[in-house]
C-alpha cells in the first residue's frame, strides 16, 4: 500500500510514476488513498489522468476525482465536470463538480457557472454564486446573480442581499452608525437596575449599547407575577421586547433565552390542562425581527427537583396516559445578524482582554449542562448562579455590559460583577427590585456606591445626562 511519503516524492522527483498510478491501480482502496492525499497539484500536472475516474463506479472516487481536477485550473477540463453535473445521480459528486468549476477562476467558467444558478438544487446554487462572485463586476454576472434576490431559498436570498446591498454602510443615517467602539458601552449604563416596565425603559437605551442578553422571561399565566389576557397577548409582548433588545444589542452579539413549554392546570376533572410550547412558538417571531438561530442547550435538572406527573400513570400504566416529568428547560442561542463572522467580533478586543477572557481549566462540552435549580424565599424563579457563569464567560468578554430585562432576584448582576462585566437589569415588581437591594447590601456583592437603584425618571434623567 503506498504511503503519503510516497505520493510526496512522486510529485517533487518522479510524476510519471504518479501518472502511471493513477491509470493503472485496480485497488479502489488504493485509488480512494491516493485521491484523497495528493493535495497540492505541481504546475504543469496532467489533469486529464482524471477525467476516466469521473465514470468509476463509487461515488466517493468521482467526487474526488472532480476535487482534483478543480486544482489543475485547466479550462478544457470544464466540459468532463460539466457532463457528470449533467448526469450524475449523486448530489455530492455534482456539488464538487460545480465547486471545481468555481476554483479555477477562469472566465470561461462563467457560462456554466451561470447555467447552474437555475438548479433545483440550493448546494449547487450555493457552489456556483461562489464561483461567480470572483467576476462580480463582469455585467452578465452581476444581473444573473441579482436576478436570485427572491430565490425561494433564504440562503442564497440572504446571501445575494449581503453582496448586492445597494446602500453601503458608510452612506447608512447617522443614527445607525454606532457612537462606541465595539468593546465599549455606555457610562449610563453600567450597573444600574431600573425598577420599571422594560418597554418604557429600551426606549431610551441607545442602539448597539449592549454586548450580551441573558434572559428568562415570565412564564405564561405560570406565576403571580405573570398573568396575561391571552397566549398571543403573552407572545406579543415578548416579540416587542426582544425587537428592542435587538435594536440595543451590538453588532453580531448574542441573545440567550431560558424558557420552557408550560402546563396551565385544568378548571376541574371534567377538563383537560393545557400545555404552551412557548419556546417553539417564541422562536419564529424572534427569526421574524432579525435574530440569527444558533444554538440550543438543554438545561437538565434533576427529576427530584421538579413536580411529579406521574403517579396516576405509575398506578394505571395504561398507554396515552404517559405523562414524562419535565425536567430539562431550553436556553436558545441567538445572534443579531451581521455580514461578519465572529472572528471580527473577537478582533475588536485589544489582545489583552481575549487572553484574560479565555475560558479556563474544565468545560461543558455538550449542549446538555446539568445544573441544579436554586430557590429564593422571595421570588420564586431564580436563575442558577452557575447557569449565568456559563452564559456570560462563553458569549462575552471582561468589561462587556449583560443585560438581563426580566431582573428577578438580581443573580445575573452577581456573576457579571464576579466575571469583571457590568450589568444593567429592568425588574417591574417593586418587590423584587427591594429584595435585590437588600441581597446586594447584605451579603456584600456589589459596592453600593457603583451600583445604582433606579425608578424610570432617575434612569432617564441619568440617559439625558450622559453620566
Amino acid at each position: 500500500m503506498i504511503t503519503k511519503d510516497q505520493l510526496n516524492d512522486f510529485k517533487r522527483n518522479d510524476v510519471t510514476a504518479l501518472y502511471r498510478l493513477l491509470r493503472e491501480s485496480k485497488d479502489d482502496r488504493e485509488l480512494l488513498f491516493v485521491l484523497e492525499n495528493l493535495g497540492h497539484l505541481p504546475d504543469g500536472f496532467n489533469g486529464y489522468l482524471f477525467v476516466p475516474l469521473l465514470s468509476h463506479k463509487a461515488s466517493a472516487i468521482r467526487y474526488l476525482a472532480a476535487k482534483n481536477i478543480g486544482k489543475v485550473s485547466n479550462p478544457a477540463l470544464i466540459k468532463y465536470l460539466a457532463q457528470i453535473i449533467e448526469t450524475d445521480t449523486d448530489s455530492m459528486v455534482r456539488r464538487e463538480a460545480v465547486s471545481s468549476i468555481g476554483r479555477m477562476r477562469v472566465s470561461a467558467a462563467i457560462p456554466n457557472l451561470c447555467t447552474y444558478l437555475a438548479d433545483t438544487d440550493p448546494k449547487i446554487v450555493m457552489q456556483a454564486i461562489r464561483g461567480l462572485l470572483v467576476f462580480r463586476e463582469n455585467p452578465e454576472v452581476r444581473n444573473a446573480l441579482q436576478a436570485l434576490k427572491d430565490h425561494p431559498n433564504e440562503v442564497i436570498r440572504e446571501v445575494i442581499q449581503r453582496e448586492f446591498s445597494e446602500v453601503s454602510k458608510s452612506c447608512l443615517p447617522s443614527r445607525n452608525t454606532p457612537v462606541l467602539k465595539h468593546p465599549e458601552t455606555y457610562p449610563f449604563l453600567r450597573n444600574v437596575v431600573v425598577n420599571s416596565d422594560v418597554r418604557l425603559v429600551l426606549p431610551s437605551v441607545p442602539e448597539d449599547s449592549v454586548h450580551l442578553t441573558f434572559t428568562s422571561p415570565p412564564y405564561y399565566n405560570a406565576r403571580d407575577y405573570s398573568i396575561y389576557e391571552s397566549y398571543q397577548v403573552y407572545l406579543d409582548f415578548l416579540e416587542n421586547v426582544f425587537r428592542e433588545v435587538y435594536r440595543v444589542t451590538k453588532e453580531g452579539r448574542f441573545l440567550i433565552v431560558n424558557t420552557s413549554p408550560i402546563i396551565i392546570p385544568r378548571m376541574s376533572r371534567a377538563h383537560a390542562s393545557k400545555r404552551y410550547p412557548i419556546p417553539f412558538d417564541l422562536h419564529a417571531r424572534l427569526v421574524q425581527i432579525g435574530w440569527e438561530f444558533i444554538d440550543d442547550i438543554v438545561w437538565l435538572k434533576p427529576e427530584s427537583s421538579v413536580k411529579n406527573r406521574n403517579a396516576g400513570f405509575l398506578q394505571h400504566r395504561k398507554p396515552l396516559g404517559y405523562k414524562p416529568n419535565a425536567v430539562t428547560e431550553y436556553l436558545i442561542v441567538y445572534r443579531k445578524q451581521t455580514e461578519k463572522l465572529l472572528d471580527w467580533n473577537i478582533r475588536q478586543y485589544p489582545p489583552e482582554i481575549v487572553e484574560a477572557s479565555k475560558i479556563s481549566g474544565i468545560y461543558e462540552t455538550s449542549n446538555v449542562w446539568r445544573i441544579d435549580p436554586t430557590y429564593d424565599r422571595v421570588h420564586s424563579a431564580v436563575f442558577p448562579l452557575e447557569l449565568c457563569n456559563r452564559v456570560i464567560r462563553f458569549y462575552s468578554y471582561q468589561n462587556d455590559l449583560v443585560f438581563d430585562p426580566f431582573g428577578g432576584s438580581g443573580t445575573l448582576g452577581k456573576a457579571a460583577r464576579q466575571l469583571d462585566r457590568y450589568f444593567f437589569m429592568t425588574e417591574q415588581d417593586p418587590r423584587y427590585f427591594e429584595h435585590m437591594k437588600g441581597q446586594f447590601a447584605t451579603r456584600g456583592l456589589f459596592d453600593l456606591h457603583t451600583t445604582r437603584f433606579l425608578s424610570l425618571s432617575e434612569f432617564q434623567a441619568l440617559v439625558e445626562q450622559g453620566e
